[in-house]
C-alpha cells in the first residue's frame, strides 16, 4: 500500500494574506486570469506556478527557479521546523444548496509504476503535452500544484476532524471558504500516515502531475544512484472517499466540426430524443430524475436523451461511456467544458455546433471503476471545489 508521509512544508510566512498568494490551479487560467492574480499581490504563486519568460529571463523555467530562490531567501516563504502534515478544510453550498465541509490532508504519496496497484487512476487521460509541469519541477525543484487522491481507507474522515494549528484562511470568489492547519504532533502524523498507508488511494485530479512524477523519480534516481531521495513521494491531497466528503460535477460535451442534425440523427439509435424546455437552474434536476441527458444546438435549441436499454448491454453505466458507444462510428472531435453557464456561452458565441449535458458519475461508481481496474473515458468527472495552490511548496532536494 502506499506510503503517506510528512515534510517540511515551504510555506508563506505567517503574515501574508493567502486569499492574495494563493491561486486556483494553473489548468484553469488563461492569461488574464494570470494578471489579474499578479496585479492583486506581487507575490501570488502563478510568479512560480505558471512562469512567463521576461527581457532579464528569457526562459520561463529558471525564472521561476530565479523567484522561488529569492522569496525563501528574502523571507516571503519560510519552512516548517520540522515535518508536518497540513489538514485542508474546504466550507461550501453545493449545487443544489447543501452545506458541505470537505476535510482532506497534504502529504507526499508514493510514487508508484504505472499498474503496480497502491495508486489507482480512476479515468483514462487525454493526450496533453506533460513538458511543461516536468520541465518546471526540474527547474524548481519542487511540487507546487498538489494532485488530489482519494483513500479507500475506512475512517480517515474521523480521523482529520479535529483541528490543529491554524496556519491560514480565505473565502473565494466563488464563495468557498480555505482553511488549512499544520499538524506536527508526531503522534497525530503517525494515526495519519498509517490510516492511508493501509489501502489504495484513487487518483481523483492531477493525473497528468503524478505522470510526470513518476518521470522526474526516474530521471532522479538516474542522476543520483538512489531510491531514497524526496522525488519518490509527490505532494498530494488526500480524503476519503465516501460521499460526504465529495462534491463531483460533471464534465459536458461539446461538438464543433459535426452538425447537431448529424449528431441527433446519430444518437436516435441509442437514444429516444424528445422536446426539453429551455436550460434554466432545473435543467440537472430534472436530468438526475428523469435519467436523462440533455442535448443543446447553436441556437439554444434542447432536447431530452433518454438511454435506450436495449442499445447500450455490457456498457458502463456512464454518460459519458453511452455516449462514446453511441457515436463510436461517427468521425467527430469532442472537447469538455464544466458548469451550464459555459457550456451556454460558448454556444451562444457560436463557438460550438452542439452540446450534450451529461450527470455526475456516483462515488459507489468512482470506487467500483478504480478497484475493478475499467478506466472511465476521459473527462468523465469533475470534483469540486478546485484545490488552491501556494498553501503547500513541497521542495524535492534531489539536486547534488
Amino acid at each position: 500500500m502506499p506510503r503517506f508521509l510528512p515534510f517540511r512544508a515551504l510555506r508563506y510566512a505567517p503574515s501574508t494574506d493567502l486569499g492574495k498568494t494563493c491561486a486556483p490551479p494553473y489548468d484553469v487560467l488563461n492569461d488574464t486570469d494570470r494578471a489579474n492574480l499578479v496585479a492583486q499581490h506581487s507575490h501570488n504563486i502563478v510568479n512560480i506556478d505558471l512562469p512567463i519568460a521576461t527581457t532579464a529571463q528569457p526562459d520561463a523555467y529558471l525564472a521561476a527557479e530565479q523567484i522561488l530562490n529569492e522569496w525563501i531567501h528574502s523571507g516571503v516563504l519560510v519552512r516548517d521546523e520540522s515535518p508536518s502534515f497540513t489538514l485542508y478544510r474546504m466550507q461550501f453550498l453545493d449545487t443544489i444548496g447543501n452545506q458541505r465541509n470537505i476535510v482532506g490532508v497534504l502529504g507526499g504519496i508514493e510514487v508508484v509504476d504505472e499498474g503496480a496497484g497502491d495508486v489507482l487512476p480512476h479515468e483514462r487521460t487525454t493526450p496533453k503535452a506533460k513538458t511543461d509541469r516536468l520541465d518546471l519541477t526540474r527547474a524548481t525543484d519542487a511540487n507546487l500544484s498538489p494532485v488530489w487522491g482519494l483513500s479507500l481507507a475506512p475512517g480517515l474522515s474521523e480521523i482529520l476532524k479535529a483541528p490543529a494549528e491554524i496556519v491560514g484562511s480565505y473565502i473565494d470568489d466563488q464563495h468557498v471558504t480555505h482553511m488549512v492547519e499544520r499538524v506536527s504532533d508526531p503522534t497525530r502524523i503517525a494515526s495519519i500516515t498509517d490510516c492511508i498507508a493501509k489501502h489504495p488511494v484513487i487518483i481523483a485530479d492531477g493525473h497528468h502531475r503524478y505522470a510526470i512524477s513518476r518521470t522526474y523519480r526516474d530521471e532522479t534516481r538516474l542522476r543520483t544512484n538512489s531510491t531514497s531521495t524526496d522525488a519518490e513521494q509527490t505532494l498530494t491531497f488526500v480524503n476519503e472517499l465516501i460521499d460526504e466528503q465529495l462534491s463531483v460535477a460533471a464534465i459536458h460535451r461539446l461538438y464543433t466540426d459535426v452538425p447537431a442534425t448529424t449528431l441527433l440523427e446519430t444518437l436516435a439509435a441509442s437514444f429516444t430524443i424528445t422536446d426539453a424546455p429551455p436550460i434554466d437552474a432545473a435543467t440537472l434536476a430534472t436530468m438526475d430524475k428523469d435519467g436523462c441527458l440533455c442535448f443543446i444546438d447553436a441556437d439554444l435549441q434542447t432536447k431530452w436523451l433518454t438511454p435506450r436499454a436495449d442499445a447500450f448491454e455490457g456498457v458502463r453505466s456512464l454518460d459519458s461511456a453511452r455516449l462514446e458507444h453511441a457515436l463510436r462510428d461517427l468521425a467527430h472531435t469532442v472537447s469538455f467544458q464544466h458548469g451550464v453557464t459555459e457550456v451556454v456561452d460558448v454556444l451562444s458565441q457560436h463557438q460550438a455546433n452542439a452540446a450534450i449535458l451529461i450527470r455526475p458519475v456516483s462515488v459507489a461508481e468512482i470506487k467500483r471503476t478504480a478497484t475493478e481496474g475499467i478506466l472511465m473515458p476521459p473527462k468523465s468527472t469533475f470534483f469540486t471545489p478546485k484545490l488552491r495552490t501556494g498553501f503547500v511548496i513541497r521542495e524535492l532536494n534531489t539536486r547534488d
